[in-house]
């Protein structure tokens, strides 16, 4: 596993994720208005600004481990076409390990569910092809 690869392809693939995050916020925001109808569930923005950290470092463990992932499955192979495979699958993942799950256990609505799954499929999406398109494997002799 090339290390210094994998851990470039990590920070690239963060950098993408708050990059369309923002976009996000941006291009939809009737996805935050319609997160204001749940006060009970999501903190205010101010207060979320104060554990943003959390945030910022849960997200780079976690796409740090997507990369691990993709580096280890050889089959997938890397470029844009292998990321976004992984990335689809991974998105996939998500969806339903998470926002469906989330959307069973919290008292939101089915549009902010599928708001939210629509957002997180193409962002993660994103972040596969991004590592696909960063990390290169050791060259084998």
């Amino acid at each position: 596993m090339n290390y210094s690869s994998l851990a470039l392809a990590a920070i690239g693939a963060t950098v993408a994720s708050f990059a369309f995050g923002a976009l996000l916020f941006w291009l939809a925001p009737g996805l935050i208005k319609e997160s204001h109808k749940y006060p009970a569930v999501f903190r205010p923005a101010e207060e979320m600004k104060t554990v943003m950290p959390v945030g910022i470092v849960a997200t780079y463990m976690a796409i740090l481990v997507a990369a691990i992932i993709f580096a280890t499955m050889h089959q997938v192979g890397s470029g844009i076409t292998g990321g976004a495979r992984f990335g689809v699958l991974i998105g996939i993942f998500v969806v339903c390990a998470f926002v469906l799950h989330n959307y069973v256990n919290l008292n939101i609505g089915l549009k902010l569910a599928l708001g939210q799954a629509l957002a997180y499929f193409v962002q993660w999406t994103i972040i596969g092809i991004v590592i696909g398109l960063i990390y290169k494997p050791l060259a084998t002799p």
